[in-house]
């Protein structure tokens, strides 16, 4: 196979340079014979484990009945049990949807709703953010330069102002501070359409914005007749021990969006997305304004309703949140034990980050990923700062959950000898 791989596009990056063959649960197995604990979910994505056996069921069962059934062409009566499941489940308010295939294409449709409605044009976005690699969803992504070296000039009306990351002296009253400027000195509210941000910023840091920070921009928005996006393609579906992090305690419930974005976990590895908001949005469109040769399709939306039953019937959401506060705890109790090397510990439910200090080796990233595959663990870094990101199954064991942990102070004790 080395040569299939030298054909591979280099712009391709890749935290391991092995060949991935086969995937069960919490763990994968490579063309090596090697099994792996995988605390990746291939970013967020396999949230009910790798081939959960309802999801398989379902999809195999679709594939007999028929693959391809276009957006834009009929319904098809997957696409129309899937909205069935996901509309009482949407944060109040919310209820209309659109698929498409990725994250990427969901944000940029959800700001096409939001400029639809609102007659407006401009974006403000957050500092740290990711929102996706297409030319549009290029320019509101601020977590790390790579994605949009060398391919401006990028799509104007993208204005980005600071995230509340308090581990780094931004607080919640800071970042709303700087928005507020940014209104008096760069932007009019009469030619901003939406507001775009992470509840939790993933490719940016695993940093969960202060409790009362989405309630207040969501009052920001609302008084300038701005839209509130919130983009859940790696948060949404029990990720952070609720089903949809806008919508949880941890938020107090009252910063429910006007449009939102999700992916990822909605159907277990499927590629499928979804923008949800309210009618009278979505009435701002007429009919071909929206689509895609793969929106929807059947064989995801299959994948997808397996996948919502899973998360119910196995508690999934419930069992985040206990899974995140056993591996929170496991994490902090190493950091109390790396003199100085480990900075902050923080996360929601299953969706956690590690930041190391200024004290950490150099290149500390990729080391530790190589360490903890070394001994039998995919773990991912992220940020422009010196974090690494822990995303189990949701229906990840006690067992595994400690066997990660110990894999990776067993990566941090290696580097720090």
């Amino acid at each position: 196979m080395a040569s299939a791989k030298s054909s591979i596009t280099r712009g391709v990056g890749r935290m391991a340079d092995i060949i991935i063959t086969r995937g069960r649960g919490s763990y994968v197995e490579t063309s090596c014979g090697n099994r792996l604990l995988d605390f990746t979910t291939g970013i967020g994505v396999t949230s009910c484990g790798h081939s959960h056996p309802r999801v398989v069921e379902a999809a195999q069962k679709q594939c007999s009945e028929i693959v391809h059934a276009q957006v834009n062409i009929a319904y098809h009566d997957k696409m129309l049990e899937l909205t069935d499941i996901l509309i009482p489940s949407l944060p109040k308010g919310l209820d209309t949807i659109f698929y498409g295939t990725t994250g990427a294409e969901a944000v940029e449709n959800a700001v096409k709703m939001a400029r639809a409605y609102t007659g407006k044009h401009s974006t403000v976005v957050f500092r740290g953010g990711y929102h996706g690699r297409t030319f549009g969803t290029m320019g509101m992504t601020t977590s790390s330069r790579i994605y949009r070296q060398k391919f401006g000039p990028l799509l104007s009306g993208i204005h980005v102002t600071p995230f509340p990351y308090e581990y780094h002296g931004v607080t919640s009253d800071i970042a709303m501070k700087a928005l507020e400027e940014m209104f008096k000195e760069v932007l009019h509210e009469d030619d901003v359409a939406a507001i775009v941000i992470e509840p939790v910023l993933g490719e940016g840091g695993y940093v969960p914005a202060p409790p009362d920070f989405l309630k207040r921009l969501k009052d920001f928005a609302s008084q300038r007749d701005i839209l509130l996006i919130c983009d859940e393609v790696q948060t949404g579906f029990g990720r952070t021990g609720s089903l949809f992090s806008c919508d949880s305690d941890y938020y107090g419930n009252d910063a429910v969006p006007d449009i939102l974005t999700m992916a990822k976990g909605i159907a277990s590895g499927f590629p499928i997305s979804a923008v949800a908001t309210r009618r009278k949005i979505s009435d701002a469109l007429e009919p071909g304004m929206l689509g895609g040769t793969y929106s929807g399709n059947a064989v995801a939306c299959a994948a997808a309703i397996a996948t919502q039953k899973v998360i119910a019937d196995e508690n999934l959401v419930e069992n985040s949140a206990k899974k995140g506060e056993r591996l929170m705890e496991n994490l902090r109790q190493i950091q109390s034990q790396t003199n100085g090397l480990i900075g902050d510990v923080r996360g929601l439910g299953c969706m956690i980050g590690v930041e190391f200090t200024d004290a950490a080796p150099s290149g500390i990233k990729p080391l530790l990923s190589q360490s903890c595959l070394d001994n039998g663990m995919l773990l991912l870094g992220c940020s422009t700062y010196d974090v690494m990101r822990f995303i189990p199954p949701l229906n990840v064991s006690d067992d595994d959950i400690d066997k990660g942990s110990e894999i990776f102070e067993k990566a941090i004790k290696l580097l720090s000898q």
